[in-house]
């Protein structure tokens, strides 16, 4: 079975890849989100030509080829062009064997506990408690993650005080028997991160998140050689290399690769398994509900060293328009604070046909 056709639909911020093999055999797969029309570009330029008339099964070597003609460009865009080839192949494949990508790459379906991610910053404490509450007593989430700081803020805050204030406050308000986590998003110098991880033990956080610039990973390992609770990182880490430096380095307690920046499955795999031979868990980085989140509930489902969690972002249509209407069926049921994966072939899910009109195509295939 070979590739015979690739076919993007696209916005700005989602971009779907339907795979076409010799047999006829479809698959769905997505590059990832944001700029995506971009990444749909890059994805016909520099993925496809490579991909077109080889084998649509045991890819793994495909994608370090097209890494390799592609030397010049080892960026972001070339590994979330990636992702839409790979994530496509797994989908193709577990359609024809009528199994989930889980059961392909090791695993099983089952359901997977999950964490309430929240992703703003310009909401007051008291209200990320109360929603925090709510979600809680409807979905029987246990562990909730909020964010601290600005978004590579320099050492700023959102607003003055902001971080002193949203901590203890949530904190107390969910009280003991719940996972408590916070997200830097590369806020801090490891000065100001270390005061700011003292604060998060003294008020039973347990995960601290990207504290520092995640280019500067020396600073990161200061942070984590100085406090006694988690220091996580690498949702933005894409080269292979690099990951293999800085779990050498031990710069994090918590590894959190994400499938789709990383150029999809395969990859993602590969950054696990270090982690795992370095004795380290892997917690995926998964903010939003496009294909994301459901890749990443497949790969937890297979990796000896899968964390204790699944990023499961909260935000709905006020935060990400975009990601409404992406499927047929919502996949992202929440019960008892647990996702499921099926047992349904593939990634699970159908891509509503509605959202694919309305979205800007375009082609690459064998020549006749």
């Amino acid at each position: 079975m070979k590739i015979a056709k690739l076919e993007t639909f696209t916005n700005r911020y989602v971009g779907f890849v339907r795979v076409t093999a010799d047999t006829g055999d479809t698959g769905w797969g997505q590059v990832s989100t944001y700029h995506s029309d971009i990444t749909c570009q890059v994805f016909h330029r520099q993925v496809a030509p490579y991909a077109l008339g080889q084998p649509a099964y045991d890819f793994d070597d495909l994608l370090d080829r097209i890494t390799e003609r592609e030397h010049k460009f080892p960026g972001s865009y070339l590994r979330r062009a990636m992702t839409g080839l790979d994530s496509a192949l797994w989908d193709l494949r577990g359609r024809v064997e009528g199994k989930p990508v889980a059961s392909l790459i090791g695993g099983s379906p089952g359901k997977i506990r999950a964490y309430a991610s929240s992703m703003k910053r310009d909401i007051t404490p008291e209200d990320e408690a109360s929603r925090f509450v709510k979600l809680r007593d409807q979905y029987g989430f246990d562990a909730f993650k909020w964010r601290v700081g600005a978004e590579v803020g320099r050492d700023q805050d959102e607003w003055p005080g902001r971080t002193e204030a949203v901590i203890p406050v949530v904190s107390k308000v969910l009280g003991d028997g719940v996972d408590k986590l916070v997200d830097g998003n590369s806020c801090y110098s490891p000065a100001r991160a270390i005061e700011v991880g003292r604060m998060l033990e003294d008020n039973g956080i347990s995960h601290f998140e990207e504290p520092c610039p995640y280019w500067e990973p020396e600073q990161t390992k200061q942070v984590k050689e100085a406090l006694s609770i988690d220091v996580a990182g690498g949702e933005q880490d894409c080269d292979l290399s690099w990951w293999r430096y800085t779990i050498g380095l031990r710069c994090v307690d918590i590894v959190q690769p994400d499938v789709m920046y990383m150029g999809g499955m395969y990859r993602a795999l590969r950054v696990a398994k270090m982690a795992a031979e370095a004795g380290l868990p892997c917690t995926p980085h998964a903010a939003n509900l496009s294909l994301v989140t459901l890749c990443t509930m497949h790969l937890l489902r297979a990796i000896p060293n899968a964390g204790k969690y699944l990023e499961f972002s909260i935000e709905g249509e006020d935060y990400y328009p975009w990601q409404q209407n992406l499927f047929v069926e919502d996949p992202y049921t929440i019960v008892d604070g647990h996702a499921t994966v099926t047992d349904a072939p593939g990634w699970g899910v159908e891509i509503n046909p509605d959202w694919l009109d309305k979205a800007e195509y375009q082609i690459s295939e064998v020549s006749a």
